[in-house]
């Protein structure tokens, strides 16, 4: 969910600016164990070179030792610190929770990874050249179903002209539909958006119920998630949380976007959480309590990306190799006045970084931010 859009320009500058930056020191919790090397001045950097007003980092050890790691503030106006606790939008880190869904839905034969979508939405993919008849479940999870991304054609101004306004899972399904493919299905690997809202489209027709309360029922209430949600409409961050912020250029001022209506990411990245319940679920997936085995192998089964950096995607998933050795399982995501990298290893570890500003950073954020994962997760044995 808005992806790589570091400068809006001018649309945004009549929107409403805040103050300059402070307190961009790091602070550990002194509740939790000794600091990770390395982690702090990945973080002070991301408050400091990259821009964003604060940032926090939760890890967890394979023994369940947590760390958590703030810099900076979580409002400029007032200074105050980013809440140790804190919840935030994870933008596309939804993806996980929503093919872990479909993914249940397999495993209780009511859905079937090799079919065709029209099979479950029957008419709903039949335009320029997109065809449900053609396009597998599977497709959709693994962003290999050629449809357009409909962000390429809502921008961040057009949002942020009304940023409370309700957008209809169909009708932003219909916009990227307006669009021819983008290649034949499974011939190559692109991200796109539009999979997730088609795939949230295909759980509510499967299940008779909103993609949302079934994430609630399957994965959140189970797991105990006391502060993930899908927020619907609510334009609100429940519990502590930062401020979000938006740069409109390089030069301008902070604008603040923390209220806005999430359903316009809605399946491909609405969600809310705290890094806690993110280590919880991620712990929870890789460890065989979501998924049966069968499932859990499907998910893991990756296509590279085509990335140099070794990155391969599963089915929402994604993999990582570790600089230490190994790889990592976990996703990014950024949703208008947050970025969220989380990530998780087999045997246990966890990290999550969040920082409180996209877009508008600065061009290294995005490797700071997947760094500090990184770097986490090598030195939490």
């Amino acid at each position: 969910m808005i992806r790589n859009r570091r400068v809006l320009g001018g649309a945004l500058a009549m929107g409403l600016a805040v103050g300059a930056l402070a307190g961009t020191g790091v602070h550990r919790s002194p509740a939790v164990a000794a600091e990770q090397p390395g982690v702090s001045e990945i973080l002070h950097r991301l408050t400091t070179d990259d821009g964003a007003p604060g940032a926090l980092l939760e890890v967890r050890d394979r023994h369940g030792r947590r760390t958590v790691l703030t810099s900076g503030v979580g409002d400029v106006r007032n200074g105050t610190p980013v809440p140790r606790d804190s919840s935030f939008r994870i933008g596309s880190v939804t993806k996980i929770f929503v093919a872990t869904t479909v993914l249940q839905l397999v495993a209780e034969h009511r859905v079937a990874l090799d079919a065709p979508v029209e099979r479950y939405l029957p008419g709903v993919i039949r335009r320029h050249g997109n065809d449900g008849r053609r396009i597998t479940v599977r497709q959709l999870l693994q962003h290999t179903s050629g449809l357009p991304d409909y962000l390429d054609y809502v921008t961040p101004q057009d949002i942020l002209k009304d940023p409370l306004a309700h957008h209809d899972l169909r009708e932003m399904v219909d916009i990227a539909l307006t669009h021819h493919r983008v290649f034949k299905p499974g011939r190559k690997w692109k991200y796109s958006n539009t999979n997730y809202l088609v795939a949230g489209l295909l759980i509510e027709s499967v299940t008779g119920h909103p993609y949302g309360d079934e994430i609630g029922r399957r994965i959140i209430e189970p797991l105990g998630l006391g502060a993930t949600s899908v927020p619907g409409d609510s334009p609100t961050i429940p519990g502590p949380h930062p401020r979000g912020y938006v740069r409109p250029g390089d030069d301008a001022p902070l604008m603040d976007v923390t209220e806005i209506n999430p359903s316009v990411a809605g399946p491909g990245g609405g969600m809310v959480s705290n890094g806690t319940d993110l280590g919880r679920f991620m712990q929870a997936l890789l460890g065989g309590r979501l998924l049966p085995p069968a499932q859990l192998r499907e998910m893991m089964r990756t296509r590279s990306t085509g990335n140099a950096d070794g990155r391969a995607y599963g089915l929402g998933l994604e993999s990582r190799p570790l600089p230490c050795g190994g790889i990592y399982w976990g996703h990014t995501g950024d949703m208008l006045g947050f970025e969220t990298v989380t990530g998780a290893t087999a045997d246990g570890r966890q990290a999550t970084v969040m920082v409180n500003l996209d877009p508008g950073g600065s061009d290294a954020q995005d490797a700071d931010m997947e760094t500090a994962v990184q770097t986490a997760l090598c030195d939490a044995s």
